[in-house]
């Protein structure tokens, strides 16, 4: 398997997109916003099928069309009724971007495909680089803010109170979710970002485990599902998208029937 270089790249991108998913996604079980991501990633996809139709690379348009989305979504109203409309015509106005721009794009129905239900195996060395960088700027980001927003994310009222920014901190922290959404879409596929930036997430919360080291095996769990998903495609020729989806759903299984067994 690894004596093939685009197995190795993918296990390598796995690796990196892994490490991010699983703590960004920790904090947004914690925080209640999972349908950001699907928003993010759907928002995303306009983006990259608009730089396909222009000549850029998908993944660049992938990656500013969720920024700017993710920018928008932070400074929608605080209530959340209003959040919530901002969000629904984000992503309603974003679906119609994007199947207008499929609509012109004849010419590259695979890329589309691939940008739809991922294609991990189709990284190359070019978008390798992108990804550990948008990882390490992601990981870095998360580092620098990570204290405030666990803060933030337990206690908002004593945060705002001890002059903690909770609007610049929801803004950065959107922003930093929908670079690791365009991140995980080259593994997952835009339809399926749920798995591997939610699931493990949710496994690891769902196990009552403390935050530092939550974070820590949220990303294990994430790089895990990931790299369990293409050995499992390896062996069994079905696409890495579903195995890392049916990995994050039994893990999330598994949790609940261990904290029940537990509790009971």
């Amino acid at each position: 398997m690894l004596e093939y270089d685009f197995m190795r790249i993918a296990f390598v991108a796995a690796f990196w997109v892994g490490i991010v998913c699983g703590p960004v996604g920790w904090f947004l079980v914690l925080r209640g916003q999972t349908f950001a991501s699907h928003a993010l990633s759907h928002v995303g996809f306009a983006g990259a099928t608009g730089a396909l139709l222009l000549g850029f690379p998908p993944l660049a348009g992938l990656t500013s069309g969720a920024l700017l989305a993710g920018i928008l979504m932070g400074v929608a109203p605080e209530r959340t009724a209003g959040r919530d409309v901002m969000i629904g015509l984000v992503l309603s106005v974003a679906l119609g971007l994007g199947a207008l721009c499929l609509h012109f794009l004849t010419h590259a129905a695979s890329a589309a495909t691939a940008l739809l239900f991922g294609d991990i195996l189709g990284v190359s060395r070019t978008m390798l680089l992108w990804l550990v960088a948008l990882s390490v700027c992601c990981l870095g980001a998360l580092a620098f803010m990570g204290r405030p927003l666990l803060f933030a994310s337990l206690q908002p009222e004593l945060a705002a109170a001890k002059g903690v920014r909770l609007r610049v901190l929801d803004i950065a922290f959107l922003a930093l979710v929908a670079l690791a959404t365009a991140e995980c879409a080259q593994i997952t596929g835009i339809l399926l970002v749920f798995t591997l930036m939610v699931a493990p997430a949710a496994t690891v919360l769902r196990l009552g485990i403390a935050p530092l080291y939550g974070l820590a095996l949220a990303a294990c769990l994430a790089v895990a599902e990931a790299w369990g998903g293409l050995v499992l495609s390896w062996y069994t020729d079905v696409p890495t998208s579903f195995w890392i989806a049916l990995l994050g759903a039994l893990g999330f299984v598994g949790a609940c029937v261990s904290r029940r067994v537990t509790s009971a």
